[in-house]
């Protein structure tokens, strides 16, 4: 099966070499970005380029709110728990429900 089948999955260029180094093993979207299911695989491109950069798994899907993010989720990211909430206030300002999917890299 070709990546070109899965369905596709973008990330900001920024984070693809932590991905490619498997430094970065989660991402957390909001509801329009996590109904993916475990086992599920899904071919990565950059945002806003459109270039692909690899193949995921997804290994879980889980709910988590924006004051539940801690350490450890802070560590998936390969950031400190201040950046990623930075981060995720400019995404979605209006921080709506989050869900955390863990992934891992498999091309």
């Amino acid at each position: 099966m070709s990546a070109h089948s899965y369905p596709e999955f973008t990330f900001f260029s920024r984070f693809v070499a932590d991905i490619q180094a498997g430094r970065k093993t989660i991402t957390i979207r909001d509801e329009s970005e996590a109904n993916w299911q475990p086992g599920q695989r899904l071919a990565l491109f950059t945002n806003p380029e459109h270039q692909p950069f690899g193949t995921i798994e997804v290994i879980s899907v889980t709910a988590v709110a924006f004051n539940e993010l801690n350490d450890e989720h802070a560590s998936q990211e390969n950031m400190t728990l201040p950046e990623l909430k930075d981060v995720i206030r400019n995404i979605y300002p209006d921080l709506p429900p989050f869900y955390v999917i863990e992934f891992k890299l498999i091309a």
